[in-house]
């Protein structure tokens, strides 16, 4: 029952964040938003390695960056708009460096999200996810295409 409760105030928080950046915003010049929380702490997961990826034409993946979440538990500047085209991407969570940090001893080594992006038109991406030391689960708001 526990984790019912906090996977609802964690569909809350997303709710709060699911619009698409206003057009002169600073985020709108950041289209992939992450939010990372920690199921056991009950709060947002700090400093959370994050690399974007982007599929190259012979399927392997090429690193386009590497950041870390905020004190929020959020990264806002993974990507800009004119380096985020048409593709495929994989967002890859170092789960294990941050449980080890917390003492414990996790089950993955890291959490992967894959997704199509702006195969419809350009738009911005809400990626949220909630970890816990044995499983993640992942939801996304996508906006709809903007020029």
């Amino acid at each position: 029952m526990a984790f019912h409760s906090v996977f609802l105030v964690f569909l809350a928080g997303l709710a709060l964040f699911s619009e698409a950046a206003p057009p002169d915003s600073a985020d709108s010049k950041h289209p992939l938003f992450i939010k990372i929380l920690d199921s056991v702490r009950g709060s947002p997961a700090p400093n959370v390695p994050v690399k974007l990826y982007k599929e190259a034409a012979d399927g392997s993946w090429e690193l386009l960056n590497l950041k870390q979440t905020n004190d929020n538990g959020e990264l806002h500047e993974l990507t800009t708009k004119e380096e985020f085209v048409t593709g495929i991407y994989k967002i890859e969570l170092d789960t294990a460096s941050y449980w080890k940090r917390q003492d414990l001893n996790p089950f993955h080594r890291h959490a992967d999200v894959v997704f199509t992006a702006n195969d419809a038109g350009y738009r911005h991406y809400s990626i949220a996810v909630l970890l816990s030391p044995f499983s993640y689960s992942t939801t996304a708001v996508v906006s709809e295409p903007m020029e």
